[in-house]
C-alpha cells in the first residue's frame, strides 16, 4: 500500500482514553496526526522531521493545544475560497472515472480549511467560505455540518469533541493511483501548497492500483465520521465458524415416533439427533479452537435445556420465500414509562421491559407465573432428596405475571437475558449495568465502569461473559464474577449505541454513532474489521446463525450486509424509511426480519441475498463492490402495525416470529 511520499518517519503512539480527566502536557514540537496501520490504537502522533523533542509517549487524551497547532501554518485568508473553488473547478472538468474519486476530497478538504480559519482568529472569512461551500458536500454530512456551523470562534474549539475526532484521527481516502497521481500533478503545478499540506497533514489516502471506483461504488462506502476504512483494517484472519456443539442422545417422544413412521412427512421431521450429531462431529475450519476463550462448563441444567432445544427444534418450521413466519406482535398499551429496550428469553418463555422511569419489567409469556425463591427459614426445611426439590424451593405466594425491578436512577436503554434464564441484565444512563437473579427478582451487582450512559449490553450466548457500549464511545467485555471490565475496546469516535456476541462468543460487534461497525476480537481485545457505508448513527446488529455474516441497520432506514471473513459489504436493503432498531435472523438463517421506527416489520430473503457473492481477492482488494440493485427482490413482505415503532425481534426454536413495541398514539 502506498503511502504519501512526505510522511515523516519518527512516530509516538498516543492511546486516546475517552475517560480520561487532566489533559497531558503537550509535547515540544507541533504535532501532525498520522493514522496508524494497527487497528488497536485509534491514532498516532508523528514530529515532523528536524524538529526535535518528539519522542514523548503521551496516555490521555490528546492534548488540545497540539491538536490545534498544526493549524498554525495557514496561507492568506482572503485565498481560501479561492484555493478551494479552484480545485473544485479542477475536479469538476477531470474525466468522469476520476471525478467520482476525487470528489472525496471536498468534505474533509472543507472540514479543515474551515476549521483553519476559525483557528487562526479570520472569522468573517470563515463564515463566508463556510456559508459559499456548506450546500456542495454530500447530504449525509449535514449533521457533522451544523456542529461545524456552530463553532465560530478559537474558543469553541477547546472542548469540542467532534472537532478532536478530526483533528485526531486521519480522514481515509480510499483513491486509484492514477487519481491520485493527476491530483498531486494539479497541486504541485498550481503551487498551491495550503491545499496539499492539508493533505499531506490531515487525510490519509489509501492509495490502490487499478481500475478508479464509480461513483455508486464510492457512495456504498463512505459516509462515517472518519472517511473509509483503510484496507489494512480488514485484513486479519477472523474465526468466524461456530464452535462444536457437545454431543447429547436426544431421547425420542412418543409423538416424534408417530411423525418419524408416517409416509408422506418431509424429512425435516427427523429428530434434530442426527443432524445435530453428524454437524458436530465435523470441526468447522472456520471456526476458533474449542479453548481460544474459556468457556463456562454446561452444568446439567443447561444440557436438559439443549435436548428440550433440539426436541423444539426438531418440530422446527423451514422458512423461505413459500413459507413465511407468522408474526407474534407484542404490544406495551399505555407505556406512559416510555418503553426502551426490551427481551424476550431463548426459549420465549419472558418478555422484559426497560423503561424511561428507570424500572425494569418482567412478565411471563406463558401460563407458569413467575415465582421467588422462598426465604432461608423456610428453604431449611425442605427435603434436599426429592425429586421435586426445585418445585418446592419456589414460593407460590410470590407467584405473578409481572415482576417490576427498581434499582437505576436513569432510562433503561438495553436489557438481555442469560441463556440459563437464572440472571437479567440491564444497562442505563446512570453509567451502571445490573445484574439480577430471576430466582429472586433481586439485584445481585451492579458494574460501574462507564461514566456516562450506557446504551447497550448484551450476554454471550454461552452465559457468564457479557459486553457494555456507551456515550464513552467504549464497549466493554465484563465475566459476571468480576466487578472490573476483563477487556476495554477502545476506538469508535462517538457512542458505541449497540453491541452484539458473534455465535462462538470470541468475537463482539459494535455499532456506533460515527457511522461504522466494528468486530473486535474477545482474545486481544484487537479491532479486527471496520465496515463503513451506514450514513447515520447504526442501532441494530444481528449475525447470521452460521457466524458468516452480519447485518446492521441504521438512522438511514438501509439494512447493510457484510462479509466477516473477506472484510466485505454484500448487500443493502433498501425499504425501510426510518430507523431501524431490530435486527433477526431465522433460526436457521433463510429469513432476516428487520423492525423499524416506521410501525413495520419487514422479511427478507437472506439466502438469494447471500447466495452467489462475488468475494475474489480482487474484490477484496480494492473494495470494487458491485451491490445489485435488488432490494425489492429480496423483500418478501412488509407488515405494518397501526402505531407502534418496532423494537424488538426474536424467532422462536419452532421459527415464530415475536415482535414487541410501546403503542405511540401521536
Amino acid at each position: 500500500m502506498a503511502a504519501l511520499p512526505e510522511e515523516p518517519a519518527e512516530v509516538a503512539a498516543v492511546k486516546p482514553d475517552p475517560e480520561a480527566g487532566t489533559p497531558p502536557q503537550p509535547p515540544a514540537a507541533p504535532v501532525a496526526t498520522v493514522a496508524s496501520s494497527s487497528p488497536g490504537v485509534a491514532a498516532v502522533a508523528a514530529v515532523p522531521p528536524g524538529k526535535v523533542g518528539g519522542g514523548v509517549v503521551v496516555e490521555d487524551q490528546p492534548d488540545v493545544s497540539a491538536v490545534l497547532s498544526a493549524y498554525n501554518q495557514q496561507g492568506d485568508p482572503t485565498l481560501y475560497e479561492e484555493y478551494y473553488s479552484g480545485l473544485k473547478h479542477f475536479i469538476e472538468c477531470s474525466l468522469d472515472c476520476h471525478r467520482a474519486e476525487l470528489s472525496q476530497l471536498f468534505y474533509p478538504l472543507f472540514v479543515h480549511m474551515y476549521l483553519e480559519l476559525v483557528y487562526n482568529q479570520h472569522e468573517s472569512e470563515a463564515k463566508s467560505f463556510f456559508e459559499r461551500f456548506h450546500g456542495d458536500q454530500e447530504c449525509y454530512y449535514q449533521d457533522d455540518l451544523r456542529v461545524l456551523s456552530s463553532l465560530t470562534k478559537k474558543e469553541h474549539m477547546k472542548g469540542n469533541e467532534t472537532m478532536l475526532d478530526f483533528r485526531t484521527s486521519k480522514f481515509v481516502l480510499r483513491i486509484s493511483r492514477d487519481s491520485y497521481q493527476l491530483l498531486k500533478r494539479h497541486l504541485q503545478e498550481k503551487q498551491n501548497n495550503q491545499i496539499w499540506n492539508i493533505v499531506q497533514e490531515h487525510l490519509y489516502i489509501d492509495i490502490f492500483d487499478g481500475m478508479p471506483r464509480s461513483k455508486q461504488q464510492i457512495d456504498a462506502m463512505v459516509g462515517s465520521l472518519a472517511g473509509e476504512a483503510k484496507r489494512e483494517a480488514n485484513k486479519a484472519k477472523v474465526f468466524f465458524g461456530l464452535l462444536k456443539e457437545p454431543e447429547f442422545d436426544v431421547p425420542l417422544d412418543d409423538e416424534d415416533e408417530e411423525g418419524e413412521n408416517e409416509e408422506g412427512k418431509p424429512k425435516k421431521k427427523k429428530p434434530k439427533k442426527d443432524s445435530v450429531g453428524s454437524k458436530s462431529k465435523k470441526q468447522d475450519p472456520n471456526a476458533p479452537p474449542q479453548n481460544r476463550i474459556p468457556l463456562p462448563e454446561l452444568k446439567d441444567s443447561d444440557k436438559l435445556d439443549k435436548i428440550m432445544n433440539m426436541k423444539e427444534a426438531a418440530r422446527r418450521v423451514r422458512l423461505g420465500p413459500d413459507c413465511l413466519p407468522s408474526i407474534c406482535f407484542y404490544t406495551f398499551l399505555n407505556a406512559y414509562q416510555g418503553l426502551t429496550a426490551v427481551d424476550i428469553t431463548d426459549d420465549s418463555s419472558m418478555i422484559v421491559g426497560g423503561f424511561a422511569d428507570s424500572t425494569v419489567r418482567v412478565w411471563s409469556v406463558t401460563p407458569k407465573k413467575l415465582r421467588s425463591v422462598k426465604t432461608a427459614a423456610d428453604l431449611s426445611l425442605i427435603d434436599k432428596e426429592s425429586d421435586d426439590v426445585l418445585e418446592r424451593i419456589m414460593d407460590e405466594k410470590t407467584a405473578s405475571e409481572l415482576k417490576i425491578l427498581y434499582g437505576h436512577s436513569g432510562p433503561v436503554y438495553g436489557t438481555s437475558f442469560s441463556p440459563d434464564r437464572n440472571y437479567l441484565l440491564s444497562c442505563s444512563e446512570d453509567g451502571t449495568v445490573r445484574l439480577w437473579s430471576l430466582q429472586t427478582f433481586t439485584c445481585l451487582v451492579g458494574y460501574k465502569g462507564h461514566n456516562y450512559p450506557v446504551w447497550d449490553t448484551q450476554f454471550s450466548p454461552y452465559g457468564y461473559y457479557f459486553v457494555s457500549g456507551g456515550h464513552d464511545r467504549v464497549a466493554r467485555l465484563w465475566a459476571t464474577d468480576h466487578y472490573q471490565p476483563l477487556r476495554i475496546f477502545a476506538g469508535h469516535l462517538a457512542d458505541v449505541t449497540c453491541t452484539r456476541f458473534h455465535p462462538n462468543s470470541n468475537y463482539i460487534a459494535t455499532g456506533s454513532a460515527d457511522r461504522t461497525v466494528r468486530l473486535w476480537d474477545v482474545l486481544n481485545g484487537n479491532c479486527v474489521r471496520i465496515f463503513t457505508g451506514h450514513k447515520g448513527p447504526i442501532h441494530s446488529l444481528a449475525f447470521s446463525p452460521n457466524g458468516r455474516f452480519l447485518a446492521t441497520g441504521a438512522t438511514d432506514g438501509r439494512v447493510l450486509l457484510w462479509d466477516i471473513g473477506h472484510g466485505l459489504m454484500v448487500g443493502e436493503l433498501k425499504g425501510h424509511t426510518d430507523t431501524i432498531y431490530a435486527l433477526r435472523f431465522s433460526r436457521d438463517g433463510e429469513i432476516l426480519a428487520s423492525g423499524s421506527m416506521d410501525n413495520t416489520v419487514r422479511l427478507w430473503d437472506a439466502v438469494k441475498a447471500f447466495e452467489d457473492l462475488e468475494t475474489d481477492d480482487f474484490t477484496t482488494a480494492t473494495g470494487h463492490i458491485n451491490l445489485p440493485e435488488n432490494s425489492q427482490d429480496l423483500l418478501l413482505g412488509t407488515y405494518m402495525t397501526k402505531s407502534t415503532p418496532v423494537v424488538h425481534l426474536h424467532f422462536t426454536r419452532r421459527n415464530l416470529l415475536l415482535a414487541a413495541g410501546a403503542y405511540s398514539s401521536q
